[in-house]
């Protein structure tokens, strides 16, 4: 069976990735002239060691905690296994490592049209969208759009070995500060129109002058589409937790869960809605939960509490 992986993501490698490994002749597409997405802060827990043991050696940092600074209240949410901190570009290209040693043919610099979905659909069996949050194969299925938040990342030539990582919630969000070692990183995520003005007054509050500013577009809300021989998976399926935006790990779980039912995709998507289904829901009201203590009624929030990182519970 030949299998079109759409996007060389974290999720569209380590399909690539285990699917050759199981035999079937895949080929990725990818639109970018070299694999690596650049603008993620790689905070990513203990999970990532499941998935890809050799990322161990990518490990910058260790996380324990997070202090969350509400304006008239801080408290610490302690992790029941630690978070990562690793340069997800560097991840990235491990796995494709992995992935070219299996033989999958990679084709970069090629941006997938919608007259090449066309010609993909004929000529291979299965077809996976891994392309992203602006997902072009999402698009052409003619699929409900998710909902959008704007992640900017910045950093300051601060050297930082602290075993936590810093919040300051927003309306729709967050910044952040997170410790590298050897420089430290502020951002934020937030509704598109209103992530840039937010950050920049911090920086300015703050006296901060941030470099290497980029940016990237955060899609959320789970969207598998009722398809034989199409499907999407990761970020292109909307697989970001709604109280921090990161994807990797929600995104490796669907691929994993991809691969135990591959090549039926209808199962895949009964199955996958079910895992994730009510998880999203049960996050989406604690976190509001949270936001409204925190903002109108701090008091009643504790100094500290512990949570599993990538569900909450």
């Amino acid at each position: 069976m030949r299998v079109a992986i759409i996007g060389a993501g974290i999720c569209g490698l380590y399909l690539a990735w285990k699917l050759s490994e199981r035999g079937y002749e895949v080929t990725v597409f990818e639109k970018k002239e070299k694999i690596g997405k650049e603008v993620c802060s790689g905070l990513f827990s203990e999970k990532i060691f499941k998935f890809i043991p050799e990322s161990k050696k990518l490990v910058q940092n260790e996380i324990d905690s997070v202090l969350v600074h509400f304006p008239r209240r801080t408290f610490r949410v302690r992790f029941a296994e630690k978070f990562l901190v690793i340069a997800h570009f560097k991840l990235d290209n491990l796995v494709a490592e992995l992935v070219r040693q299996t033989g999958v043919k990679i084709i970069l610099n090629h941006n997938v049209t919608k007259q090449d979905l066309v010609t993909i659909q004929n000529d291979f069996e299965r077809v996976i969208g891994c392309d992203g949050a602006n997902s072009l194969v999402r698009e052409n299925l003619n699929l409900s759009t998710p909902d959008y938040r704007l992640a900017i990342q910045g950093f300051i030539s601060q050297s930082d070995c602290l075993s936590y990582v810093e919040t300051w919630p927003t309306k729709n969000g967050f910044i952040w500060k997170i410790p590298r070692i050897k420089e430290t990183e502020y951002g934020i995520i937030e509704k598109p129109e209103e992530a840039k003005l937010l950050l920049k007054n911090f920086l300015k509050q703050n006296y901060f002058n941030l470099k290497r500013l980029k940016s990237a577009i955060i899609a959320q809300g789970l969207i598998i589409p009722y398809h034989q021989k199409i499907t999407l998976c990761g970020e292109a399926a909307g697989l970001t937790k709604p109280w921090s935006g990161g994807g990797v790990i929600w995104g490796l779980i669907a691929a994993d869960i991809l691969l135990k039912n591959f090549p039926d995709f209808l199962k895949y998507k009964k199955a996958v809605e079910k895992f994730f289904s009510t998880k999203i829901l049960f996050s989406k009201i604690v976190t509001r939960l949270v936001y409204f203590l925190g903002f109108k009624i701090p008091w009643l929030l504790p100094k500290e509490f512990k949570i599993e990182g990538d569900f909450l519970i």
